[in-house]
């Protein structure tokens, strides 16, 4: 059975247990609760494999292993790639947005690393690594991508009030140069954030974990995926595939201001979407 299969069969019975469990509102809410909920874990496929493909080499690689672990984790990542591409999961316009995620996050992570925001232990070891960042770091951020393409074609996006794209474009391009620019003068985060909820404040996201849409403000929209993904950077970070200073010798968790950083990544990766698929406005809504 193909994924594209299995992914019609999943459908058939979630349609299924819709007609067995659905009897009034709260029914209706909770099952488009659990729906949501599976939506979104499809969505992230490549994240949550990416994510377990670093904790399981951190638990059961060995030490002594004639390859380096950072090299089994990029090799994986590749194989991951090239199985959301073989099984069809992403379209080839996907794809090349994943892409660009991949460089731009390539390039983020070097600079980086060599301006002390966090180091990857022992990438001087491995084999596929560039100026102390291991290549697999790249695909991190392609996870994110894949997320965000995937999410809007799952959930069916639509909006009201979208802001011009020209504005989102120059408040991504104004956060992506902050992210390099405040290691050298002032840090212009909060005027961001202040930017941010001016562009998107008014922004309505509609989506359908069933058969209707439903809408959220996108600001919070934004915030929650940024908060799930630092919770899978807690454990990236104790799986030890990279470190923050203070995390040198001691897993402790990561620090809260990286919510923030994680919060302004997102609508970089909102804005790189939108010039790939354009917005879509939502049709009247019941």
């Amino acid at each position: 059975m193909s994924l594209r299969e299995l992914e019609a069969w999943f459908h058939r019975e979630r349609e299924a247990l819709r007609a067995r469990w659905v009897r009034g509102p709260w029914s209706l809410a909770a099952f488009e609760f659990l729906s949501f909920g599976i939506k979104q874990g499809w969505a992230c496929l490549f994240g949550g494999l990416m994510l377990a493909l670093i904790l399981g080499v951190y638990l059961f690689y060995p030490d002594s292993a004639p390859l380096h672990r950072f090299d089994v984790i990029t090799l994986g990542a590749v194989a991951i790639q090239l199985g959301m591409i073989a099984f069809r999961l992403e379209s080839w316009a996907e794809v090349r947005i994943i892409a660009v995620f991949h460089v731009v996050g390539t390039a983020m992570e070097v600079f980086k690393v060599h301006a002390g925001s966090w180091v990857y232990p022992g990438a001087d070891q491995a084999l596929f690594a560039i100026w102390g960042v291991p290549l697999f770091s790249g695909f991190m951020y392609a996870s994110v991508g894949s997320y965000m393409t995937r999410v809007w074609r799952i959930f069916d996006f639509r909006f009201d009030r979208f802001p011009p794209v020209w504005a989102q474009a120059v408040l991504a391009l104004a956060i992506y140069i902050n992210f390099f620019s405040h290691h050298y003068v002032i840090d212009v985060r909060w005027a961001l954030f202040a930017a941010s909820a001016l562009i998107y404040g008014p922004c309505v996201i509609w989506f359908r974990p069933d058969r209707k849409h439903r809408f959220m403000p996108l600001l919070l929209g934004l915030v929650l995926v940024a908060l799930f993904i630092w919770f899978a950077e807690n454990i990236g970070t104790y799986a030890r595939a990279w470190s923050y200073p203070g995390q040198e010798h001691q897993w402790t968790m990561v620090s809260l201001a990286k919510l923030g950083s994680w919060f302004l990544l997102m609508q970089i990766s909102f804005v790189l979407v939108v010039l790939t698929r354009g917005a879509e406005r939502p049709d009247k809504q019941s």
